[in-house]
C-alpha cells in the first residue's frame, strides 16, 4: 500500500474527513479550558496515516470557502437546504455544524499551518471543486481522500487518479480505480455525474428523476452513453425508449436542465500551482515544530502530534 518514493498528490476532502474525526474520536478529548480537540487530534491522524501508506509526496488540504455557492443554489434552490442552520444574504449561508465542532476549526487551521500543510480554497466554490480542478491539471498521480461519491466522476486510470474512500471508517479505505467504480455502479466514472442527477442524491437535495433509480439509470447510460445522448433519444420516435421512460424524462425536464451544471465539480478553477501552494511535503523545523510540540501537551493532542511530524519528516526524507 505504500509508496514507491514516486512523486504522488494527495488531495484531501478537508471538512470531510473533520466531520469524520469529530464523529469517530471520544468528545471527553478535551483542552484544560473544556474545548473540544477530538476533531484536531483525529485529522492529524488520519493525515499522518493516509500519507504513510498511500505514499504522498505532496498534499493539499482543500477547503470549503463556500459550502453551498449561490450559483449551484440557484439552479437547484433545494441544493444542501436540509444542512442551512442560517441564510446570509450577502455572504454563504452558515452550515449547521456542532459547536463543539465549529470550536475546532480555527485550531485545525492552526495546526495545518504549522505544519506547513497546503490549505487551498476558491470563493463561491467548494472543496469539491478545488479538487477536481487539482485532479485534472495535476501531471502527479493522483489520491482524492474523500467520503463523497460524488468525487467518483474524477476516477481516471489513464491519468492515474483514485479515490480513497471513506465512507467505512478509516480502517475500511476503499481504494477506488475505473474498475470497481463499473463494479459498483455498472456505470464508468466519466458517467458517474450523469448516472448521479438521473438517481439524484437526497445527501445533497438533488431529487433526481422521479422513478428512475440506480439500476434503471446505469442501464439507460450503458445503452446511451451520456445524458445528452438519452434526452437525444427520448426526443426521437426511434429512440428505443419506453413511453414509460420517455415521460419521467419529461417530467424532470427543468431539473434535467440544469442539475449537470451542479452535480459536476469544476475542472477548471484558477487554484495556486502545487509549488505556489506549498503542497510538497517536508519536515516541520525550527519555530513551527516547537510550537507544534507544545501543542502536544497544552491541547492534549497526545502522540497525535509526533505521529503527523514523523509522517512530514518521512515524506520529507523520501
Amino acid at each position: 500500500m505504500s509508496g514507491s518514493g514516486m512523486p504522488r498528490l494527495m488531495l484531501l476532502d478537508t471538512a470531510s474527513l473533520y466531520f469524520r474525526a469529530f464523529y469517530g474520536v471520544p468528545d471527553t478529548i478535551r483542552r484544560s479550558d473544556g474545548t473540544s480537540v477530538n476533531a484536531v487530534r483525529g485529522l492529524m491522524d488520519m493525515i499522518a496515516r493516509l500519507t504513510t501508506d498511500y505514499g504522498a509526496t505532496h498534499l493539499v488540504a482543500c477547503w470549503d470557502n463556500n459550502w453551498r455557492p449561490s450559483w449551484r443554489v440557484a439552479l437547484i434552490p433545494s441544493y444542501k437546504a436540509h444542512r442551512v442552520a442560517r441564510q446570509v444574504e450577502d455572504g454563504p449561508d452558515i452550515e449547521e455544524v456542532p459547536d463543539a465542532l465549529e470550536a475546532q476549526i480555527p485550531l485545525i487551521r492552526h495546526v495545518l499551518s504549522l505544519a506547513g500543510i497546503a490549505v487551498v480554497g476558491v470563493d463561491d466554490h467548494e472543496a469539491d471543486d478545488v479538487i477536481g480542478s487539482y485532479a485534472s491539471q495535476a501531471t502527479l498521480p493522483v489520491d482524492v481522500v474523500t467520503g463523497d461519491r460524488d468525487l467518483f466522476q474524477l476516477v481516471d486510470d489513464q491519468r492515474d487518479v483514485r479515490v480513497i474512500y471513506t465512507a467505512r471508517g478509516m480502517r475500511n479505505l476503499d481504494v477506488l480505480t475505473e474498475v470497481d467504480v463499473v463494479g459498483k455502479y455498472r456505470v464508468l466514472p466519466q458517467q458517474y455525474a450523469d448516472f448521479a442527477t438521473l438517481r439524484g442524491d437526497s445527501s445533497d437535495g438533488l431529487p433526481g428523476v422521479a422513478g428512475i433509480g440506480e439500476k434503471t439509470a446505469a442501464s439507460l447510460l450503458a445503452t446511451h452513453g451520456t445524458l445528452d445522448g438519452l434526452l437525444e433519444a427520448a426526443g426521437r420516435p426511434d429512440g428505443g425508449l419506453s413511453a414509460g421512460v420517455k415521460a419521467k424524462l419529461s417530467a424532470a425536464a427543468d431539473y434535467l436542465a440544469v442539475a449537470p451544471t451542479v452535480v459536476k465539480v469544476a475542472r477548471d478553477l484558477d487554484v495556486p500551482a502545487l509549488d505556489e501552494a506549498g503542497a510538497a511535503l517536508r519536515p516541520v523545523t525550527g519555530k513551527a515544530r516547537e510550537e507544534l510540540e507544545g501543542l502536544a501537551s497544552d491541547w492534549n493532542l497526545g502522540g497525535a502530534v509526533k505521529r503527523l511530524m514523523d509522517s512530514l519528516d518521512a515524506a520529507g526524507r523520501g
